[in-house]
């Protein structure tokens, strides 16, 4: 899994690392047994400090997206595939999203639109 970090974005780096681990277990490229290299492996790849990607590594195990132990590091959990997708959080998130895209001028029929041909991407 290659994981793709802008430096120069306003989304901190341990967060663009959680998404991009999301995106992978979601579009299959890791699967639940995967492992993860481990945090100073992974710190060395992309050239950030090893405590970023630990904050990264601590918030997909907290989302239960990872499991780590010291005999096999970080690997993808199968915990997280069997859980409720869309809890309040899931909820407030998709709306705020939809509120913005609204608020900047976007009618119902885009946003459908739009949220259709993302689903469509991540299913490929």
């Amino acid at each position: 899994m290659i994981l793709r970090i802008d430096m120069t974005s306003d989304i901190p780096i341990y967060q663009q690392i959680r998404n991009q681990i999301v995106f992978g277990v979601a579009k299959g490229d890791v699967k639940p047994g995967d492992s993860l290299p481990t945090v100073r492996q992974l710190a060395n790849d992309i050239g950030v400090n090893p405590m970023t990607v630990n904050k990264a590594y601590a918030l997909l195990r907290e989302e239960g997206i990872i499991v780590i132990d010291r005999r096999h590091g970080a690997q993808i959990s199968n915990r997280g595939m069997n859980g409720n997708a869309f809890d309040p959080d899931f909820d407030h998130r998709a709306e705020l999203l939809v509120s913005e895209a609204r608020m900047k001028g976007a009618s119902k029929q885009e946003i459908k639109k739009h949220f259709s041909d993302l689903i469509d991407m991540v299913y490929e």
